[in-house]
């Protein structure tokens, strides 16, 4: 029997969904599991980056140092329950694959980040969650189990109770473990493809942490868009949206008669090119505030689930709007006894240091995984999007990373470029498992990234 022969790659830049940093990488397309089998047994002197959509806007899924496995040709569904919603599925199914197959026959995604264009894989190496972590938490509740190629060029079934250290090694992992080849998840069952929604626009972040603790009982999903230039007395001025999956017989209509068809009400808008750097700037940012809180008055109504869940995938290409230097994305959470100390002085820091977030939101997260490297732990996540600037907002971002260690918490992998070693083995304590699980997995270093290299996970790298 013939070897499997060895796919060709091209050397090309690479970033993640910032734009930054960028790093020329080895660039495979497997077309098959005898493929990624084949790159593990015939380069072994090559780290290997599994890459799914690149939607983590780091450096998780750059490797300039070795090869980067695009994982788009795993693309095909299994089987799929209609009686439990368990889906079999490859890891590079999206969830928009998911949603756009399933929720016209019920069945909705149960954990979704601000996208839908991100793979099974990619959710479950990041662990991933959503606006509803507080009621259902992390990517990892809902995975039944996973197949995952190691290392030694080996596949693991992969579950909370059959390999186990692998499954909460792999889960929050950041693809350092192996290849996620295809995954079996539940689906949530839906009566209809509409949000029942609550808007209402807040003064300031007292007021805000306030509303989130009262309102948050009573639904699903919640998530506070946050004015990131708002100082003094209005800071944390906010518009808090809430929302639980609508009833048939809260539909009116068309809607009510057709519940579960998916409707796109928006025309689709496309970026076309970068924008210049200085698209972006205070008046810019001053401006879209203006008119996010214009558009959101306060009030109940029935919206569609891209809508509510995915405004941004409403515009292709939308990080293009942040120019050639790109954007950082900043993420923490802090825990919920420190939250307003601690948000409070994220947000001062930041305008003080004259940068402005284009867009900032804050949810509620609630218990933590089992996932070695996972994310999620209770309290007040906060998200920035942050126009690139140079090595004056590196160092910004280091203030921050102080301030959330002073109040307990951490900062989030799958949107992080500029962390220290030192600031990541403080936020993570649970690193040193997490090396040793990778280890027993991949004895030979080969799976690594430029993240894992700054982060001091690939230290061992051939």
């Amino acid at each position: 029997m013939s070897e499997p022969k060895f796919p060709r790659f091209v050397r090309r830049p690479l970033s993640g969904w910032g734009c930054t940093p960028v790093e020329e990488c080895d660039v495979y397309r497997p077309e098959s599991v005898a493929d990624f089998k084949a790159i593990i047994d015939q380069a072994p002197q090559t780290t290997l980056t599994p890459r799914g959509c690149g939607r983590s806007y780091g450096d998780a899924a750059l490797n300039g140092e070795g090869a980067v496995l695009l994982s788009e040709r795993l693309d095909r569904f299994g089987s799929f329950d209609e009686g439990t919603g368990v889906l079999r599925c490859d890891a590079a199914v999206t969830l928009a694959d998911v949603i756009e197959v399933f929720l016209p026959r019920g069945f909705f995604f149960p954990v979704t980040p601000g996208t839908k264009n991100i793979s099974v894989g990619g959710a479950i190496a990041a662990d991933v969650h959503g606006k509803n972590h507080h009621s259902s938490g992390s990517m990892s509740a809902w995975i039944h189990r996973f197949k995952l190629l190691t290392g030694r060029n080996e596949i693991l079934e992969c579950s909370p109770s059959e390999n186990s250290a692998a499954f909460w090694a792999t889960v929050g992992g950041m693809g350092l473990t192996g290849v996620i080849l295809e995954a079996e998840l539940q689906l949530r069952r839906v009566e209809s493809a509409f949000m029942c929604a609550e808007y209402e626009r807040i003064a300031d972040i007292d007021r805000l942490l306030e509303r989130m603790e009262e309102g948050e009982s009573g639904y699903d999903y919640a998530v506070a868009w946050v004015d990131g230039l708002a100082r003094g007395a209005s800071l944390g001025r906010s518009v808090l949206m809430t929302a639980n999956h609508a009833p048939v017989d809260a539909l009116t209509g068309r809607n009510r008669q057709e519940p579960l068809a998916v409707r796109q009400t928006r025309r689709r808008l496309r970026v076309p090119m970068r924008l210049p750097d200085v698209t972006l700037n205070p008046v810019s940012m001053k401006l879209f505030n203006w008119m996010y809180l214009a558009r959101h008055p306060s009030g109940s109504r029935i919206v569609g689930c891209d809508d509510f869940f995915y405004p941004l995938d409403a515009v292709d290409e939308w990080n293009r709007a942040y120019g050639r230097r790109g954007v950082l994305q900043y993420q923490c959470v802090i825990p919920e006894a420190d939250a307003r100390a601690g948000l409070v002085a994220l947000l001062e820091t930041l305008t003080a240091s004259g940068f402005g977030s284009f867009l900032t939101v804050l949810k509620t997260l609630g218990a933590e995984s089992e996932g070695l490297l996972s994310f999620p732990m209770p309290g007040k996540t906060l998200a920035l999007d942050i126009p690139h600037t140079g090595p004056d907002l590196i160092d910004a971002l280091h203030r921050l990373d102080a301030i959330v260690l002073e109040h307990g918490g951490r900062t989030y992998l799958a949107k992080d470029a500029c962390m220290t070693k030192e600031t990541f083995e403080r936020m993570y304590p649970r690193h040193a498992e997490f090396r040793a699980a990778k280890a027993a997995l991949d004895p030979g270093a080969r799976f690594s990234s430029s993240l894992a290299r700054r982060l001091g996970l690939a230290e061992d790298s051939p």
